[in-house]
C-alpha cells in the first residue's frame, strides 16, 4: 500500500482537497495525511504556512503500514518543508516528492493508490494529473500518450460488431478477441448515459471497478485510449453524454469485469441518467429529417412580428483541410497564386460590404477587410506551400491557427478576436475552394434564415442585409439570437425543434408574437402577415387607455444610438450603457475622454431624462482594466458596482465625468449602479454619486436581494431600474448565456414576475418610480402586465417603441391591474401568458 502526504499553507485547503479526494474512493483502502498550516495564532485563528517538523511526522506515522509514501505540495515553502522532512524523518520507508498540481495530483494519486498502484505508478498518476485538465480544456501536454489499440491490432479484429442494439443500453457489442500479447481480450461498446460525462467520480468508479484487470478504454469512433487505472488518462478520453466508449479487459475475470463497468454507464455512474440522443454535427441537408408542406412548427417566440419569405439555411462550417496531401514541386507556385487571389477577392467582397454597413457592424467587417489583407498571413501561408508542399487551403488553416493561438494567449478582448481570424481564414479557404461562405448567405432576394444558433459575430451579416426573419433551433429570450433580432427589428422564434428540416426555398411564415413558423402557407395568411409586420409609427408620447401616461423611453449605447433612439421618438433614455464607452480599451478613458462621450449622449436629448448606468463590465462584458484575468464563475463575481471594491477611482473618476457633462447639456440626468444586492451597497453608491454632484441617483434591481429588500432601499435611492434579464437569470439559477436554459431565463416566469410585483408595491408606497430597460420592457403582450405590476416607466431598443405604445393604448389602468393579479397566481410561464391574454382581450 502507498501512502499520500498532502503540504499545503492552508488548512482549510488541505482539509478540502483530501475530502474531494476522498470522495473518488468511497470503499476507502488508501491512507492520506494533512501537513497544513503553521498552527494558530494567539486568537486561534489559522496561520498559513508549511512545517518541516509536520510533514516528517505525517511521513513516519504512514511508514509503518506502506510501502512507500508520496508527497504532494502546493506551492513556495510548501516545497521546501517537504525537503527538509526528508532529513528530519526517523523511518526509512521509500518517499517520492512529485510537482504534481495540488489538486488535480491528490486526486490521482488517492485513486491509483486505492487501486493497488506501485509508488511508482501512484506517482506517475498525479504528475500526469495536469494533463487531464489541460486537454479537456483543448491544450494537451506535450508527451500526452497516443497510442491506442487501433495501432496495435488490425481493421479487421479491433471493432466485431458495433450496430447499435436499442434494446440492450448496456452493450453494443461483446465479443473476444486475442491482444498482441497472446492474452485473450473481452469487448464491449457502451455509450456514456449520466450528462456530465466522465469527469473525476465516474472515472474513480471506473478505477475502482477495473482493479486487479487489465482493462482499456476507447473513445469511438477514433479517438484516444485510457487505462482504466489511471485516473488522469480517463479524463483526457474526453468522453461527454451520448458519445461511445469501447471497453476492453484481458483475465480470468475480463467478462464480469465489462460487465461490472457496462451497468455503472448503464446507471449513468449514480448521476442519473437523460434520453441521449447523438451529438448534433453539421450536417448536409439532405441528411436533415424533412417537414413537411403545411406543417405548423413552434417554439419560443423572442422578437415580435411577422414576416414570410423563402428559406436559407446558415451554411455549413467548413471542415479542416487534409493535411496528408502534398503538391509537387511544379504545382506550389499556382497553389501561392491561389491563396493570393482569394485574399484579394476576399478582401474586395468585405470592402464593398462595409461600405453598405453602419455603426459596429461596420466597424466588425472593416477589421475582418484588415485581416484579410494581413501581408504576413498571406506570405506565411505561401512560405508552407512552396517549402512543405501544403496545398493552399491547408497552407491557411495552418498559418491562421499560429495567429489565433497568439492572439488567444494574450486573453482579455484580444482573445475574443481570433474568432475574427477563424472567419477571415474560412472566406479564403471558401475563396480557394470555389464553396459557399460559412456562416449567413449573402442574398439578393428577401429570405428567412434557419439555423441550428446564431453566433454574436454574425450580427454584422444580418444588418443592411436581405434577411426578413430568424428561426433556430436553440436559443432562448436572451439568447445572442434574440437579443440580435431584437435589435435589428427581425421577427425571430428560438428553440423550433427540427427547424433545420425545412427545405431551403420553401416558403415559410414566421410569426414573433405567437411562436410559430408555418411551412408553406397559404397566400392570404402571407398577405395578413405582412399587413400586421408594418412598422407601427410612435407619436412621442406613451399612455394608456384611459390617458395614463407611461413614459417610453430607449437603450442607448452611445452617441450614435441615442440620435436614433430621437429620431424614433423616443421620450428619453431608460438605459445608457457607459461600458460601451470604454470597450476595446486597455486602459480606462480619462475623465476628459468620458465626458465627451457622455455629452454624446446627453445632447440628443435636451430637457428630456437620461438615465446613466455605470460601469457594468464582468461576466459576458470583461475589461482588462476592471477585471480579473481569470474568475470561475465571472456572473457571481466581480461585476457592476462591486468593481469598486477593487478599484473605487474608476467608479469615482466616472461619476465625476458624468457630472461635468450634465452641467455642459441640458438634459435631466439620472444615475444608477447596476448589481446592487444590499442596503450598504446603495447607500454608499448614493453618497458617492451625490458628493460628485449628481442628485437623482438610483440602482439597478437585478438580484433576488435587491427585489426583496425594495422597500428598504427606497429610503436611500429615488428610483429603481429592473433589469430583467439578469433578474430571470439570478431567480432562477440559469446562465443567460447557456441557449438550452432559455426557457427558464424567460421574464414571464411566475417566480421573476413576483419579485418585479414587489418591487412595484414597494414603488407605490414610497412615491418612487419603478422603470424596466431589460429586454422585457420591449415585449408589447408583458408591457400592460408590468404596468399593472407597479412599473412606471419602460425602456427598450428604439424599433419596439411603436409596438408597445400601441399594446398599451388598447388597455386601461384597471385592465393592467386585473391582468397583474391574473400572472402573480400563475403557476408556469405558459399558465401567466394565458392568464393574462385572457384579461388583456376582453
Amino acid at each position: 500500500m502507498i501512502g499520500i502526504v498532502a503540504v499545503s499553507h492552508s488548512a482549510r485547503l488541505g482539509e478540502a482537497a483530501l475530502e474531494l479526494a476522498l470522495q473518488m474512493v468511497p470503499g476507502g483502502g488508501v491512507q492520506v495525511r494533512v501537513a497544513a498550516g503553521a498552527g494558530t495564532d494567539a486568537d486561534g485563528a489559522p496561520i498559513l504556512g508549511t512545517d518541516a517538523a509536520a510533514v516528517a511526522a505525517a511521513i513516519d506515522e504512514l511508514a509503518a503500514d506502506c510501502d512507500g509514501v508520496l508527497v504532494l505540495m502546493d506551492l513556495g515553502s510548501a516545497v521546501m518543508s517537504a525537503e527538509m522532512a526528508l532529513e528530519f524523518r526517523m523511518s526509512d520507508v521509500p518517499v517520492r516528492l512529485v510537482p504534481a498540481p495540488f489538486v488535480e495530483g491528490l486526486l490521482a494519486a488517492v485513486v491509483s493508490a486505492a487501486a493497488g498502484g506501485t509508488l511508482d505508478a501512484v506517482a506517475e498518476e498525479a504528475t500526469a494529473a495536469l494533463a487531464a485538465k489541460t486537454g479537456q480544456l483543448g491544450e494537451p501536454e506535450p508527451g500526452a500518450p497516443t497510442r491506442s489499440l487501433s495501432e496495435e491490432r488490425s481493421d479487421e479484429t479491433k471493432r466485431g460488431d458495433t450496430t447499435s442494439d436499442s434494446s440492450s443500453p448496456r452493450s453494443v457489442s461483446l465479443r473476444s478477441l486475442n491482444d498482441p500479447q497472446g492474452a485473450e481480450r473481452t469487448f464491449r461498446t457502451v455509450t456514456v448515459r449520466n450528462p456530465l460525462g466522465i469527469h473525476a467520480r465516474p472515472a474513480a468508479l471506473i478505477a475502482e471497478a477495473s482493479a486487479g484487470a487489465d482493462v482499456r478504454l476507447r473513445k469511438l469512433p477514433d479517438g484516444p485510449e485510457a487505462s482504466a487505472a489511471s485516473l488522469s488518462r480517463l479524463l483526457v478520453l474526453g468522453a461527454r453524454q451520448g458519445d461511445d466508449i469501447e471497453l476492453s479487459a484481458s483475465g480470468d475475470d475480463a467478462e464480469q469485469v465489462v460487465t461490472r463497468l457496462a451497468a455503472l454507464f448503464h446507471d449513468g455512474f449514480g448521476e442519473g441518467t437523460a434520453p441521449v440522443a447523438p451529438r448534433r454535427q453539421a450536417e448536409p441537408a439532405d441528411e436533415r429529417v424533412p417537414v413537411a408542406a403545411g406543417a405548423v412548427l413552434r417554439g419560443r417566440g423572442v422578437s415580435a412580428g411577422a414576416a414570410a419569405a423563402s428559406v436559407v439555411h446558415l451554411a455549413l462550417p467548413l471542415p479542416e483541410p487534409p493535411s496528408d496531401i502534398v503538391i509537387a514541386p511544379a504545382d506550389r507556385e499556382s497553389e501561392v497564386s491561389a491563396i493570393e487571389w482569394a485574399a484579394v477577392a476576399v478582401a474586395d467582397e468585405l470592402r464593398s460590404r462595409t461600405a453598405g454597413a453602419s455603426g459596429e457592424a461596420r466597424d466588425i467587417l472593416d477589421a475582418s477587410r484588415l485581416l484579410a489583407s494581413d501581408p504576413e498571413l498571406v506570405s506565411e501561408a505561401s512560405a508552407l506551400v512552396r517549402t512543405n508542399g501544403r496545398s493552399a487551403a491547408r497552407a491557411v488553416w495552418e498559418t491562421a491557427a499560429v495567429h489565433e493561438k497568439n492572439l488567444a494567449a494574450l486573453g482579455g478582448r484580444m482573445a475574443e478576436r481570433a474568432a475574427d481570424i477563424r472567419d477571415v481564414r474560412d472566406r479564403i479557404i471558401a475563396e480557394i475552394l470555389e464553396v459557399e461562405m460559412p456562416g449567413v448567405p449573402d442574398r439578393d432576394e428577401p429570405f428567412v434564415l434557419v439555423a441550428s444558433d446564431l453566433a454574436p459575430a454574425d450580427t454584422a451579416a444580418l444588418e443592411g442585409g436581405r434577411c426578413v426573419a430568424l428561426v433556430t433551433e436553440q436559443g432562448g429570450p436572451t439568447s445572442h439570437t434574440a437579443i440580435i433580432a431584437r435589435s435589428l427589428g427581425l421577427p425571430a422564434v428560438v428553440g423550433v425543434i427540427g427547424a433545420t428540416g425545412i427545405a431551403v426555398g420553401a416558403t415559410v411564415l414566421v410569426d414573433g408574437d405567437r411562436g410559430t413558423v408555418e411551412v408553406d402557407p397559404s397566400p392570404s395568411k402571407i398577405h395578413a402577415a405582412k399587413a400586421a409586420g408594418i412598422v407601427v409609427p410612435f407619436d412621442g408620447t406613451g399612455s394608456l387607455a384611459d390617458g395614463t401616461e407611461l413614459p417610453l423611453f430607449a437603450n442607448v449605447g452611445g452617441a450614435a444610438d441615442a440620435v436614433a433612439a430621437a429620431v424614433a421618438g423616443a421620450e428619453g433614455v431608460g438605459l445608457f450603457r457607459t461600458e460601451f464607452c470604454f470597450l476595446d480599451r486597455a486602459e480606462a478613458p480619462t475623465v476628459d475622454e468620458q465626458v465627451a462621450a457622455y455629452r454624446g449622449v446627453l445632447a440628443a436629448f435636451p430637457d428630456r431624462r437620461v438615465v446613466v448606468r455605470t460601469l457594468d463590465a464582468g461576466s459576458d462584458k470583461p475589461l482588462p482594466f476592471a477585471n480579473s484575468e481569470h474568475e470561475d464563475n465571472p456572473a457571481l463575481g466581480v461585476r457592476g458596482l462591486r468593481i469598486a471594491r477593487r478599484s473605487p477611482a474608476l467608479l469615482d473618476d466616472q461619476l465625476r465625468a458624468l457630472a461635468l457633462a450634465a452641467e455642459q447639456e441640458a438634459a435631466l440626468v439620472d444615475v444608477m449602479a447596476p448589481m446592487v444586492a444590499t442596503v450598504d451597497e446603495a447607500r454608499d453608491f448614493a453618497s458617492r454619486a451625490r458628493a460628485a454632484g449628481l442628485p437623482r441617483v438610483g440602482i439597478m434591481i437585478e438580484t433576488p436581494a435587491a427585489a426583496l429588500l425594495a422597500a428598504e432601499l427606497f429610503e436611500i435611492v429615488d428610483f429603481v431600474s429592473l433589469g430583467t434579464n439578469d433578474l430571470a437569470q439570478y431567480t432562477l439559477a440559469a446562465d443567460r448565456l447557456l441557449s438550452e436554459l432559455g426557457d427558464l431565463n424567460d421574464p414571464w416566469q411566475p417566480a421573476v414576475l413576483r419579485l418585479i410585483g414587489a418591487v412595484g408595491k414597494a414603488g407605490r408606497q414610497a412615491g418612487r418610480s419603478v422603470g424596466v430597460c431589460g429586454e422585457a420592457g420591449g415585449d408589447p403582450a408583458l408591457a400592460p402586465v408590468l404596468v399593472g405590476l407597479g412599473v412606471t416607466s419602460l425602456s427598450m431598443t428604439p424599433r419596439a417603441l411603436g409596438r408597445v405604445a400601441a399594446a398599451l393604448a388598447q388597455n386601461t389602468s384597471e385592465q393592467c391591474r386585473e391582468a397583474a393579479e391574473a400572472v402573480l397566481v400563475a403557476a408556469t410561464a405558459d399558465e401567466a401568458r394565458a392568464a393574462a391574454s385572457a384579461v388583456l382581450s376582453r
